[in-house]
Order: C-alpha cells, then structure tokens, then sequence
C-alpha cells in the first residue's frame, strides 16, 4: 500500500487545527504499537510476511493472545492479510510501520560486538 507522503512543514506554519489532528494521528499510531508483544509481531513483519503459527512461534505466546494483538493491529490498519490456503499470513499495510520500527531499534538497540 502506497503511503501519501506530505511535504514537512515548520510547526510555525500550522494551524492549532492542523497540530492537533496531526498529534491525534500519531497518538492513534504509536498506541496501536505501544505493546510488546504488537510491536515484535512488527519486528518480524518488518522481515518478511508471516502466518498466526509462525508469529505464535515466533514471539513465543499462545494463538488467542496473538490473535488478538493482531487484530487490533489489522483493526488499525497496520497490518493486512492473505489466504494460502488454511493459512493467514500477514504483512505490513503501511510503510510507516516499518520506518517507526527502524527508528525503535536504532534508539533501543544495543550496538553488535565488535
């Protein structure tokens, strides 16, 4: 999914109107990532598409919590889906996502050895 990119502009040029809605987004967004388990899910789908097993796996938790955690994050569009067969694989819906993931680890990140 393409992501409408917006020209940056100063916070000086901004109506009160234009800050507030552009705060309530970013809010929305870094809520529906603002748990553990939901943001490794991102991590990984920053990798590559996964199934619900896979991810279960992955994060080593049981299938209702992530499949809860995955709908919210279907619910708020940052995740989407795709059927192959018996299986449901996820992916990222929106590139931001992994921006913002990106952005996590080389804030939180600790440096490799050497």
């Amino acid at each position: 999914m393409a992501v409408k990119r917006r020209q940056a502009r100063s916070t000086m040029d901004l109506s009160q109107e234009e800050l507030q809605a552009e705060a309530r987004e970013a809010s929305e967004f870094l809520k529906a990532m603002g748990h553990d388990g939901r943001l490794l899910m991102l991590y990984y789908l920053c990798e590559r598409d996964h199934s619900v097993a896979e991810l279960e796996r992955l994060i080593m938790s049981r299938q209702a919590a992530v499949s809860q955690q995955l709908a919210r994050l279907r619910h708020e569009k940052l995740v989407s889906t795709r059927r192959e067969g018996n299986q449901i694989f996820y992916s990222l819906a929106d590139e931001r996502v992994r921006e913002a993931i990106h952005l996590i680890q080389r804030l939180f990140r600790a440096p490799g050895p050497g």
